[in-house]
């Protein structure tokens, strides 16, 4: 065991459902350009951030520790929506999601300083019922879908708007667990768990 994880995410979701593994770990987020590259895939940006914040937060970690680094996006086909600049990015976002399917990808590096990075991505596949114009005017004022990839928070009140989801939930939300989980149990010296 090589003590805490460090976490490379401001995110408060993360925290959370980092928690849930019983992880012990603490956070220093990084600050890295998310813009993506003309042509980029959204697997391969999510591949290519998640690798960025780790490395990037490696040298604020103790020796022998291991860095996460996340990064999430939202898809429909090869259109990326990443987190809204404002409420009316944010309504055109919920308008293009309205009644139709999209692809929630993660990816997720694990980066240690003498070992090479390790990686994953994960997709979730995603369908939404037709939300009327009320209803995401009213969604806006709640100012959840700010700061969140695609606009929506499925663990808050957009889980209504969720017809149903093939894949992952909890990368849904931003970090997949099931995938993190295998990923820390395949590396030397993994993080400490927490006992209850």
């Amino acid at each position: 065991m090589s003590g805490a994880l460090l976490l490379a995410s401001a995110s408060p979701r993360r925290r959370e459902l980092l928690a849930q593994l019983g992880v012990s770990f603490r956070v220093a987020a990084v600050d890295i350009d998310e813009s993506p590259v003309p042509g980029e895939a959204p697997r391969e940006l999510v591949l290519r951030l998640a690798r960025g914040k780790a490395e990037s937060a490696v040298g604020n970690s103790e020796p022998g520790q291991w860095v996460l680094g996340a990064d999430t996006v939202v898809a429909v086909g090869k259109e990326i929506l990443g987190k809204p600049a404002d409420a009316a990015e944010a309504a055109a976002m919920l308008e293009r999601l309205s009644g139709r399917a999209h692809t929630v990808h993660s990816g997720l590096a694990l980066a240690r300083s003498g070992f090479a990075t390790r990686v994953d991505a994960v997709r979730t596949r995603v369908w939404m019922r037709d939300i009327a114009a009320d209803e995401i005017a009213a969604y806006l004022a709640t100012g959840e879908p700010l700061g969140k990839a695609g606009a929506y928070a499925i663990q808050g009140r957009a889980a209504a708007f969720v017809r149903f989801l093939a894949g992952s939930y909890s990368n849904v939300v931003g970090l997949p667990l099931f995938e993190l989980d295998a990923m820390l149990r395949e590396i030397p010296d993994p993080p400490e768990r927490m006992i209850d």
